[in-house]
């Protein structure tokens, strides 16, 4: 593993090679994204470094999981990341775009986990490969859950993490391409801050009732978490 690599308690994620390195909304969904036991299939689209797509092998041992990642040099350390973990039988990566994916895909997956860009104006940086993975050029929301419905099995969740305006447009565009809200947590990074990030999940059958809650990752002092954020990810995280 490289200098930039990042130590988890079961698995190592090596990232010098990709545009975006590991952040709190990655590991948010993968350890927050509703999950059935006897999910079968898991597909990550835009799996970057492959953590969330490890993550969700680590939840659910019996599970096949696939990484889909258009850039090249990503996609490749996503499949050292995963062929280095422990859980490296049931790991796949796929270099291409989710949209050529979809095209040829026969299987349906039980869940489908996306940390999609989110940027949809603004100024560019220059750096081009930032850019590709924070703004919503290559991919689309409308693209997004459209490949996602298509993917995802009858009784499948598709869960994602947005900042707190693109969520809202997100929950609503989704309606638009057949897939309810079921599950919304607020994140705030303090009790006393302002929502930052929607974490969500949607699935293709009617709702009853979306189950909602509140998510605070710390109180006033740096790094002195919340119980509730030990909770979520202390099967993952070093020093939890």
């Amino acid at each position: 593993m490289s200098a930039e690599s990042f130590q988890f308690k079961k698995f190592a994620i090596a990232q010098d090679q990709c545009g975006m390195k590991i952040g709190t909304d990655g590991v948010l969904l993968g350890a927050w994204a509703p999950l059935k036991e006897d999910a079968k299939r898991i597909l990550d689209i835009g799996t970057g470094t492959g953590v969330i797509a490890i993550m969700q092998a680590q939840r659910c041992p019996k599970a096949t999981v696939i990484g889909v990642e258009i850039d090249e040099k990503a996609a490749q350390q996503a499949e050292q990341n995963m062929q280095a973990s422990p859980y490296q039988v049931q790991l796949h990566t796929h270099l291409g775009s989710i949209q050529d994916f979809a095209k040829e895909a026969s299987e349906k997956y039980d869940l489908i986990i996306s940390n999609p860009p989110f940027f949809t104006g603004g100024t560019f940086s220059n750096n081009q490969v930032r850019n590709d993975v924070r703004h919503t050029v290559k991919l689309p929301n409308g693209e997004l859950l459209r490949c996602a419905h298509q993917l995802l099995a009858k009784d499948g969740i598709f869960s994602v993490i947005l900042p707190y305006i693109e969520g809202l447009r997100f929950q609503e565009m989704a309606g638009q391409y057949g897939l309810q809200l079921s599950h919304l947590t607020e994140v705030k990074p303090k009790i006393d801050k302002s929502v930052s990030r929607l974490l969500m999940a949607f699935t293709k059958s009617a709702v009853d009732q979306v189950v909602e809650n509140e998510l605070i990752i710390q109180h006033d002092a740096r790094n002195d978490y919340t119980d509730d954020y030990i909770n979520l990810t202390k099967d993952f995280y070093l020093n939890m």
